[in-house]
């Protein structure tokens, strides 16, 4: 078995059959719930009856996985003869979990895996339908890491008994792991719910309710900086931009298809009478625009027709689902809809894949693609489907983009294209999106006159490049450590007089800097330099900390400390305010001037 990344998820799927086995040898009573790969690693959930896994119990685990990886081990399909023998001998087991995912599966051929010693002897079982490796030698006990322990309710059922769910890593050597526990330990650092206290970004109050951010003044001027940018890019690049309501009749998203496939992430609000239309709180803002298409009457001379908006959209989460800024359920969407002619179509998608790109490059992050189709649960044609997934592929293929097909993840409206991006410390997030829908066009009856004189339905596009302006800033903070380029630091400058006496001076360099729009902080207080420097620096990650004292108010001076790097000598102001502007109309990265 060659032992590639691919294969990679078969390792860890088969190093979680290793660590349940440890847990049931060292605590006899732990029933078995579910234990799969996952990115970057796996978990196994446990009912312990009681008692709760600690770190001790961890280091005692991992110790038990060495001493049973010293066995030659193997992993053996088993296909079950008597399905409900089976059942009722887990049943007999206490393997209530186990009992009743064999019962919902009965029908679908289930299958064991046995994990056996050299003579054959049978050590442990899981139901599984794999794959596995052939064998233990595959699993390097200096290879796997417990992490962390968690609670989670059994088939993610709020109802349901909560069960403890060790999440654990596996990888083929002990230096990828290495290099993986590193990986963490910077993330930590970079936690962007631990900076944004740090920085006074953000905040989630008990009192407003889980979920629903509030913006502090030092990350709403990145916002502002990033929506400007936004503006400014959609305009460029031939859209207009809309503004719709917060709320809507029920009617609306019956008529969309919401209501029969989104009703439990909608929050509704309660009628007086019953006599009283219904409302919604709006998850999507795609019928608002469909709407704004109906408005008026277009030719195939008018489309494409690029429409977008900075929509606040609200949809239920389960609490433990919610994290900071990356799983909110309040948040604003970048979002924007393309009405076009099928001729127009591959067009319109390589645009939207330049504008992502273009927009990407400005922080420094690549990404990777994945084309999600047809879902269980979908509305619409099946041939429309098919003319939707062929589209995506067809535009990507033309520009030779590299893409992984993720079968069956598509909105249940239509297939879409996922854009992942890499962070600075390597970790992929889900951002921009571009998703083709046949369907609503069709629901909502819109038509524009083709060039033979008969009217015709549009092709959609959803489309995102950030996803949501609360994930992405997350993810922002994280990438970045919290310290932010020039163009999007809170502030961006920090003015320190030496002593009282420099004070005038430094006052004037702070009016100076504020009237170019500059964001600066003037620290005039009693503190040592050497402090407030590193303060300025450090603690408030400030890109720039210009000092003043006797020699620089006889020169008309300021000594230049940057973020990272230290001193970096004395320019005029009007020098250091034109090297300034230039790192923020750029947009540049580089602090040296």
């Amino acid at each position: 078995m060659e032992k590639n990344q691919e294969n990679l998820h078969i390792l860890r799927h088969s190093a979680s059959h290793i660590m349940a086995q440890a847990v049931q040898s060292l605590f006899p009573s732990a029933k078995l719930a579910i234990g799969p790969a996952i990115d970057n690693g796996f978990y196994y959930d446990f009912d312990l009856e009681g008692h709760s896994f600690t770190e001790e119990d961890l280091t005692k685990i991992e110790a038990e996985i060495k001493n049973i990886l010293k066995n030659n081990l193997t992993f053996e399909k088993y296909e079950i003869p008597d399905v409900q023998k089976q059942i009722d001998e887990f049943k007999a087991q206490g393997e209530i979990y186990k009992a009743e995912l064999l019962e919902e599966h009965k029908n679908d051929n289930p299958t064991l895996y046995l994990t056996k010693d050299k003579d054959g002897n049978v050590l442990f079982n899981d139901l599984c339908s794999g794959p596995h490796v052939p064998n233990s030698s595959y699993i390097k006990a200096n290879s796997i890491k417990l992490l962390k322990v968690a609670g989670a309710y059994w088939r993610g059922n709020e109802k349901n008994k909560m069960l403890q769910r060790i999440y654990a890593t596996a990888f083929w050597n002990k230096e990828a792991l290495d290099n993986y526990l590193t990986m963490l330990e910077e993330a930590q650092k970079r936690d962007h719910r631990k900076l944004g206290s740090q920085l006074d970004l953000f905040s989630v109050r008990e009192e407003i309710g889980a979920g629903f951010v509030l913006w502090h003044p030092n990350l709403a001027v990145i916002r502002e900086e990033i929506e400007n940018y936004w503006r400014s890019e959609h305009r460029k690049r031939g859209y207009v931009i809309v503004n719709t309501p917060q709320i809507a009749k029920s009617k609306l998203w019956e008529l969309s298809g919401h209501i029969d496939h989104y009703k439990e992430n909608m929050f509704f609000i309660k009628k007086d009478n019953e006599e009283d239309d219904q409302y919604i709180v709006k998850p999507m803002n795609c019928p608002f625009h469909i709407m704004i298409y109906q408005a008026n009457r277009y030719s195939y001379r008018s489309l494409p027709l690029r429409m977008a908006e900075l929509g606040t959209v609200y949809r239920k989460e389960k609490s433990g689902a919610l994290s900071g800024l990356t799983r909110v359920q309040g948040f604003t969407q970048d979002d924007a809809h393309i009405f076009c002619t099928p001729e127009q179509l591959v067009d319109e998608i390589n645009a939207i894949i330049d504008f992502v790109a273009d927009t990407m490059k400005i922080f420094n992050m690549e990404f990777e693609v994945e084309l999600s189709t047809r879902p269980e649960s979908y509305v619409g044609e099946l041939q429309n489907w098919e003319l939707a997934e062929a589209g995506l592929k067809e535009a990507m293929d033309r520009r030779g983009m590299k893409y992984e097909v993720n079968e069956g993840d598509g909105a249940f409206y239509g297939p879409k294209i996922d854009f992942k991006v890499k962070d600075a410390i390597g970790r992929t997030w889900q951002c921009a999106t571009i998703q083709l829908d046949f369907n609503l066009p069709e629901r909502f009856d819109i038509k524009y006159q083709d060039k033979d004189g008969q009217l015709k339905t549009p092709v959609m596009l959803h489309r995102v490049i950030f996803g949501s302006m609360e994930r992405f800033h997350g993810i922002l903070i994280e990438h970045f450590a919290g310290a932010f380029p020039m163009w999007l630091a809170p502030t961006q400058v920090a003015v320190v007089p030496i002593s009282e006496r420099h004070n005038d001076y430094a006052v004037n360099i702070y009016n100076k800097l504020r009237n170019m729009g500059i964001r600066t902080k003037l620290d005039d207080r009693s503190e040592s330099m050497g402090y407030k420097i590193r303060e300025a620096l450090q603690d408030e990650k400030i890109p720039y900390v210009l000092v003043m004292g006797d020699k620089e108010i006889e020169n008309n001076e300021v000594a230049i400390r940057i973020r990272g790097i230290g001193e970096a000598g004395k320019l005029s102001i009007d020098e250091f305010i034109q090297k300034a502007e230039e790192k923020i109309k750029t947009k540049s990265q580089d602090l040296k001037l």
